[in-house]
């Protein structure tokens, strides 16, 4: 690669589109005249506020955002937002997830602080290998809203179709796949997402919310910075955001707009994750481990036939300049994580590699 860069598969943070580093590079010390890098500079001034503004405006033509829905910059990752969207959305102190694998359950085990949460569905039976049927949930008409992880970063499964909420309000967090296909955002009552899988530097949080949703008659213990109503009323600007990263982002943006929207990147990450599936169902020595049906386009989880000969594949993987290709310390194995940045050739190389691995390790 240019710059003598690596194929850097992590689950995130994760590699940036070429084009939008080298740019971030070419303003680091004077950004467009002011004198500063957006790194120095007020997040009061005039020229952060084109920034954010232009994020803002960008995104919302993007993901095509109907004017009711308010986009927040929030501090923090995802994890934060296992307890913010509880306590929050629960107005009834009722709330639906579906639990299938290691984000949601940790979401479901966050949100119980807060209220009753009903575990609707699960594939936990197949170690989260599958979406189960979401056709028709048992909700209960007091439900403030369902939850879903609609693409899970650990055991690589996701949503093809959407649960079918019976009316009631989807909440959906979308860290690892956001921005890597079509969303028609009035399905959703709230879309968020830590930005460091997909879009930018960690950090932060992009939330999608319906204003409706926003709500002032919250605990009054709550703290300021974890109401949805803090942010949405002071454009993002309560205190001093996380300019950096808006930045990064909405350069991010422009870039996606740049080769044709996100029907382009979808059609881009078909193609990236089909290489590597492709050689996964024929390979006698790697085999995916979700079910066809339900696998993800950015995460792609695989294994040997022990977990010696897995760390035998990283390791040399590692040292043939593919990073990062270690599963999670959860589950083991290995897995390849595919954003929109990974070009076509990572994948393509990586398969090779593994197909000269497999040849010379087969008796």
């Amino acid at each position: 690669m240019k710059y003598n860069r690596t194929y850097n598969f992590s689950a995130g943070p994760a590699m940036m589109p070429e084009p939008v580093l080298e740019e971030i590079r070419d303003e680091m010390m004077n950004y467009r005249g002011s004198g500063m890098c957006v790194m120095e500079m007020s997040h009061r001034s005039k020229v952060f506020q084109q920034i954010i503004d232009e994020a803002d405006a960008d995104l919302r033509d993007l993901m095509g955002i109907p004017d009711n829905y308010k986009v927040l910059f929030i501090q923090g990752g995802a994890t934060l937002q296992f307890a913010a969207v509880p306590w929050n959305l629960m107005k009834n102190g009722k709330a639906v997830y579906i639990e299938t694998g290691a984000w949601s359950k940790k979401a479901i085990a966050e949100a119980k602080k807060y209220g009753e949460v009903i575990v609707a569905a699960s594939s936990k039976d197949k170690n989260y290998s599958y979406i189960p049927d979401c056709s028709d949930l048992d909700i209960p008409e007091d439900t403030d809203y369902v939850y879903i992880c609609e693409n899970e970063t650990i055991h690589g499964v996701t949503w093809q179709k959407l649960p079918n909420t019976k009316g009631h309000v989807l909440v959906s967090d979308q860290s690892s796949m956001f921005l890597s296909q079509p969303c028609n955002v009035s399905d959703y009552g709230m879309i968020y997402a830590g930005v460091q899988k997909n879009v930018g530097p960690a950090g932060m949080v992009i939330a999608i919310i319906r204003e409706d949703l926003i709500r002032e008659d919250l605990d009054p213990k709550m703290p300021i910075y974890m109401r949805y109503d803090t942010h949405a009323k002071n454009d993002s600007m309560y205190n001093t955001p996380n300019c950096w990263a808006i930045y990064c982002c909405g350069k991010v943006f422009k870039y996606l707009k740049s080769i044709g929207g996100l029907e382009e990147m979808h059609k881009r990450n078909i193609e990236k994750a089909k290489v590597i599936y492709d050689f996964l169902d024929s390979s006698k020595m790697f085999n995916g481990t979700v079910e066809p049906e339900f696998r993800s386009l950015m995460n792609i989880p695989f294994v040997t036939e022990s977990a010696e000969l897995d760390a035998e594949v990283i390791a040399a993987t590692k040292a043939a300049g593919y990073d990062n290709l270690k599963g999670h310390k959860s589950v083991g194995g290995l897995r390849a994580s595919v954003y929109n940045a990974m070009p076509i050739e990572g994948a393509k190389a990586l398969v090779e590699f593994l197909t000269k691995f497999e040849a010379e390790h087969t008796k």
